[in-house]
């Protein structure tokens, strides 16, 4: 993104019959402090995005609570479970984390994630909801 921003303005700088003095030495300054900027919010992003996910599990089902900006409360039931994954991409493996994946009936919100959970709680909150015998609707 900074690249694209130092591009266009090299190309606008180039493209101009005389640049002034003070473009010249401005240039470099606004590309480090684009940079900068995405750099911060990157490496700040996940703390803020991990501190403000919660999940409340009872008998009933999975409340999920998420959002940095826009806050979002996700009721899950157990009877409308259909399907749990618990999955892992190669950054989550190295720090043994995973994410549950909750697949439900219904087309709105019929996909709940739940991200960086320890791997075995990820695995004992899917035994958890898990339909058992009487509740299997199927």
């Amino acid at each position: 993104m900074s690249g694209i921003a130092f591009l266009a303005a090299l190309l606008l700088w180039l493209s101009s019959p005389f640049p002034p003095g003070w473009f010249v030495l401005l240039l470099p300054a606004g590309w480090l402090l684009v940079t900068a900027g995405v750099g911060w919010f990157g490496y700040m992003w996940p703390k803020y995005q991990f501190r403000w996910t919660s999940y409340v599990l009872d008998a009933e089902g999975i409340e999920i609570r998420s959002g940095v900006i826009w806050r979002t409360i996700t009721n899950v039931p157990r009877s409308r479970v259909q399907h749990i994954d618990v999955s892992q991409g190669p950054l989550e493996r190295s720090y043994g984390l995973g994410r549950l994946i909750i697949f439900t009936a219904g087309t709105h919100h019929s996909r709940v994630e739940l991200p960086g959970l320890d791997h075995a709680v990820a695995f004992a909150l899917r035994h958890h909801l898990l339909p058992r015998g009487a509740d299997d609707a199927v």
